[in-house]
């Protein structure tokens, strides 16, 4: 298991560990760049293609609007890879001693961070659907609670089993604490 006690998070209280951090898994992020890829060969197609095809559009004054067009085009297959990499990047939750956080990007300028203690969960449901999902290890983790968050959702992420695991044996650990501190 990785050690994580170079890192830190904003909102971390004191004696709290971090236990595991968690990003969507790699192949999620496979997917939706997939779709860029799609437009990445269709802007170069358009430099191989339309001359090949078209060479009086080349020539004649329509060219600086292809140009142009092609330019936008671009520009907007950049930006779209760009919002997928944020959006990756900066979905992360994080596992500690006491509670799990959650903290999504949902946009360029958007974020939610919620919180939950593990003392407030009733119960924890993974789900792994599909051939690639399986064979990869990577899938859905629900969290049920009884607080106005109702359900917490780890989304497509790696070893859903093992963070399920890790969840369990920390509650345990900290229902074992409980009972040994009420002795007292």
């Amino acid at each position: 298991m990785p050690n994580y006690e170079k890192f830190h998070f904003s909102g971390q209280k004191a004696n709290e560990q971090i236990i595991l951090m968690v990003r969507r898994h790699w192949f999620n992020i496979l997917e939706q760049f997939f779709i860029v890829f799609l437009m990445i060969l269709l802007l170069l197609g358009s430099w191989i293609i339309l001359p090949l095809f078209f060479p009086g559009v080349i020539a004649s004054s329509l060219n600086v609007l292809f140009n142009f067009l092609r330019n936008l085009f671009g520009m907007f297959v950049w930006i779209t890879f760009f919002l997928i990499w944020i959006d990756y990047y900066f979905d992360v939750w994080i596992i500690t001693n006491k509670r799990v956080v959650n903290i999504e990007q949902k946009g360029l300028f958007n974020r939610q961070v919620s919180e939950l203690e593990l003392a407030r969960i009733q119960d924890i449901t993974t789900e792994v659907t599909g051939v690639i999902p399986t064979m990869l290890n990577y899938g859905d983790v629900f969290i049920q609670t009884a607080g106005e968050n109702p359900r917490f959702i780890f989304r497509q992420v790696s070893d859903p089993y093992g963070i399920k695991d890790t969840l369990m044996n920390l509650q345990k650990k900290r229902n074992r604490e409980e009972a040994k501190n009420s002795r007292i």
